[in-house]
């Protein structure tokens, strides 16, 4: 355990951001460059270095912007940490717990920055195995970074980590039998969605006797029960990542993410429910209606000059069909 103040090396530890079962995270200052980073002390700092190395050199084999980056691993006054991206924000547990069921939008948004990072990972053959909203930073700007990837293993011999770990609310079945697998991941990130857009888990940890009604998908029931303005084919997507058989389920990052990409280009499309549009009322005269029109023709357009991205407004490539930076189909 370390306390304010207490220094490793360059690092001045400023106060601890939180605990788990493999370690602690504090922030802390790096002296020479004036910059804040978050270090993880591992619990166990008996293991031999070679095994100590295995976390940071798993997390500095994953590059991409919805992830937590790693810088380096050190060892000073035979303490072993990890210096890691120092993200200010909350963690998605927060602000479910704190706000309670997310804008729908909000959701989808944040569902595909957190797939992305999914996809990432696996592409590295990596399964993050305890997916969840409190492994999920907020960042102030709402960019999302998946975190603690200490629970993850390589694929080097077989397809399964053989090993029960993980978090039993966002654990699929399988993972209870020791084997997960890439799609795994998305029932945990199925799971997660349903929290967001519902406030609330749709089941409790189950117990060893709810293990064969968790198999049969019998504990999971439809988020618009519980949110009626979630739309039938969201709550399918959700459904779907929760399959209780893996083979029913999603079995890549990017196939879910092609459906809630879908789903987002049709709401922006047709707007929700109640939301003005530019038809004519009964009431609209034909001078009005046909000034109304004019108007809008006049009106500049908020698309960026042809060359970059109409969500972020960043340079693209001649050819580019999906922005680098934020990611949005053009």
């Amino acid at each position: 355990m370390l306390f304010a103040d207490h220094t490793l090396g360059k690092y001045k530890v400023v106060s601890t951001l939180g605990s788990g079962g493999f370690g602690t995270v504090y922030l802390a200052e790096d002296t020479w460059i004036n910059k804040r980073v978050a270090l993880k002390v591992p619990h166990r700092q008996n293991l031999n270095f070679s095994e100590l190395l295995r976390e940071p050199r798993l997390l500095a084999s994953l590059d991409h912007p919805n992830i937590v980056s790693v810088t380096t691993a050190e060892k000073q006054d035979n303490i072993f940490f990890i210096v890691m991206e120092y993200v200010p924000g909350e963690t998605l547990e927060t602000v479910i717990v704190e706000g309670g069921q997310l804008d729908i939008d909000r959701a989808i948004d944040f569902s595909l920055q957190i797939g992305r990072a999914t996809e990432h990972a696996h592409g590295q053959g990596i399964i993050h195995r305890d997916l969840r909203p409190a492994n999920v930073l907020v960042s102030e700007s709402g960019t999302l970074k998946v975190a603690d990837f200490g629970t993850s293993r390589f694929l080097e011999i077989a397809a399964h980590g053989t090993t029960v770990i993980g978090s039993p609310p966002y654990m699929a079945p399988e993972q209870f039998l020791g084997e997960a697998v890439f799609a795994s991941d998305l029932y945990s990130l199925g799971i997660t969605m349903y929290q967001m857009l519902t406030g609330v888990l749709p089941y409790d940890a189950p117990a060893p006797g709810d293990l064969d009604r968790l198999q049969r998908g019998e504990l999971v029931r439809s988020p618009r029960l519980l949110n009626s303005a979630i739309p039938t084919d969201l709550a399918d997507v959700v459904l779907k990542a929760l399959a209780p058989a893996v083979t029913d389920r999603y079995q890549r990052a990017t196939e879910l993410m092609a459906d809630l990409e879908d789903l987002r280009t049709r709401r922006r499309v047709t707007p929700p429910r109640g939301m003005p549009t530019h038809s004519s009322t009964a009431g609209d005269s034909a001078a009005t209606s046909m000034a109304r029109d004019i108007h809008a023709r006049l009106r500049p357009r908020a698309t960026p000059p042809a060359g970059f991205c109409w969500h972020c407004r960043k340079p693209l490539h001649a050819r580019a069909d999906r922005c680098p930076f934020c990611h949005e189909a053009q």
